[in-house]
């Protein structure tokens, strides 16, 4: 059902198209993108913009109007006398805030100090047959935002601003990978198995090849095979889906950046990745002084590194060198009054219930930039076993601000002992454990063939600007984040 302003637009529209107005035209020619015009010396003339109108100010005279969009706004001066009477009439009569308009004309300042645009013509370029939500208001309904986003970006500053800065970074990560001769790959969204990562996958089914596939969780096996084709160095922006819990920092379909290096151990990435977030911030936003949790943090300084033993340790007073076995650090776990609330915990492996352990009583703790090392073997079954210990892994995990930033290691290249590992994790999942990862028959063919020494790392984009931007949930992080049907 029509409501009475949409009507009523409707009306204008008629009118307009009844005065022999293109109401819908093919293209405007600008010169000037509006945030340029804005710059511009006064008496600068044939200054061509376009925008979505999103206020007007009517005196006697003449009107100040601000088109926009989401890079910047302008303001435009419309006066009696100074644009065509008819179209001085057509603007008051049948314009409306969220309408397209292009205009052409000279700058000026205003006594106020504010660049505007003298209009000298204009163009109607589109109708809004809905109209905007009250400015001064913007959107409070946190639903509305996420599921017409569209219309958070004309009226929330902080989301165009949120936006804007995940495209600059994400820039700003590409160029620092392309300049250290890096290559750009892309892999499969559609898999047999679910590699790369301990998660639940979504399922889907392939009617021509009439097969059970999943979307992918990670990238990780799929470049891994790049490297045995030959590539030394490459890394991927890649869409992943896990079919996991919703929460303030997890999102069921993401963008992951992951890459490889031949050669390296984890050592050189972790350093690698100190300076690809140093630089990031720099070019993203010009300083290494972010705002976290109330404090600013200086990412130019050291980074504490940490071992998961260490921090639990720490946190709980459980050594878990001790437990063998998840039914003896469930009991521990339990003396000490610590709920997991995970709904089948017992049916966990040791590596995922260490790891719930640690989410529970420790990362949320951490706010400043932490590498957390030597990780259990058994909750990082892609990862090298450390010559020292074969209990633990050359891993890390970068935390800031209770979030697991950045993952790496010094990757498992080894055949039998991946074929071992991943016949321990078929198990676990045959035992319920439904976040273990699958045996993956045509990535261990792969491994066959030799893999040289690697050193891989992956990471959230969304999680990076959720920490970077100080934002309450990731749900803010992407343009179009999932909600519930209607």
């Amino acid at each position: 059902m029509q409501s009475e302003q949409m009507i009523r637009r409707v009306e204008k529209l008629d009118a307009l198209r009844g005065e022999g107005i293109e109401v819908y035209p093919e293209r405007f020619e600008t010169n000037y993108e509006l945030y340029e015009a804005g710059k511009l010396e006064d008496g600068t003339s044939d200054v061509r913009v376009a925008g979505r109108i999103i206020s007007v100010r009517n005196f006697r005279t003449f009107s100040f109007v601000t088109v926009s969009n989401i890079e910047g706004s302008l303001q435009l001066l419309i006066r009696e006398g100074e644009v065509d009477d008819v179209q001085y009439r057509q603007f008051h009569e049948f314009l409306d805030i969220g309408d397209f308009i292009g205009v052409e004309g000279t700058m000026y300042t205003t006594k106020t100090g504010e660049k505007t645009l003298r209009m000298e013509r204009y163009t109607f370029l589109g109708k809004a047959l809905r109209p905007l939500p009250e400015k001064w208001h913007g959107l409070t309904n946190i639903e509305l935002r996420y599921r017409q986003r569209y219309l958070d970006l004309i009226m929330t500053k902080e989301t165009q601003q949120r936006l804007l800065v995940r495209s600059k970074m994400i820039r700003a990560i590409r160029t620092f990978f392309e300049e250290r001769h890096f290559i750009e790959v892309e892999t499969p969204v559609l898999q047999h198995t679910s590699s790369g990562a301990l998660a639940k996958p979504f399922t889907t089914y392939h009617n021509s090849l009439h097969t059970d596939l999943n979307l992918r969780i990670a990238p990780e096996t799929y470049l891994k095979r790049l490297i045995v084709g030959g590539f030394t160095k490459v890394f991927e922006f890649a869409k992943c889906f896990r079919n996991e819990g919703i929460s303030p920092q997890h999102l069921q379909e993401f963008t992951m950046l992951e890459g490889y290096a031949a050669y390296w151990d984890y050592n050189d990435t972790m350093a690698f990745m100190r300076e690809m977030f140093l630089e990031v911030l720099e070019r993203t936003f010009s300083t290494t002084h972010i705002e976290v949790k109330g404090q600013i943090i200086d990412f130019a300084e050291e980074w504490e590194v940490v071992s998961f033993h260490e921090l639990i340790l720490r946190d709980t007073g459980i050594d878990i060198t001790n437990y063998p076995n998840v039914e003896g650090l469930y009991e521990a776990t339990k003396r000490r009054g610590i709920d997991l609330e995970h709904e089948d915990v017992e049916s966990l492996g040791r590596g995922n219930f260490i790891d719930l352990l640690y989410k529970k009583v420790s990362r949320p703790n951490i706010v400043k930039p932490t590498f957390l090392v030597e990780h259990p073997i058994d909750l990082s079954p892609l990862a090298r076993a450390n010559d020292t210990d074969e209990t633990l892994t050359d891993r890390f995990q970068l935390i800031i601000n209770g979030a697991e930033i950045i993952n790496a290691y010094s990757e498992l290249v080894n055949p039998i002992e991946q074929r071992r590992r991943l016949e321990d994790q078929a198990l676990l999942k045959t035992n319920g454990d439904a976040e273990a990862m699958e045996m993956d028959e045509d990535y261990l063919l792969a491994m066959e063939y030799g893999m040289p020494p690697i050193s891989g790392w992956g990471f959230s984009v969304e999680r990076l600007l959720m920490v970077l931007t100080g934002s309450e949930t990731i749900k803010d992080c992407v343009f179009f984040p999932l909600t519930k049907k209607v």
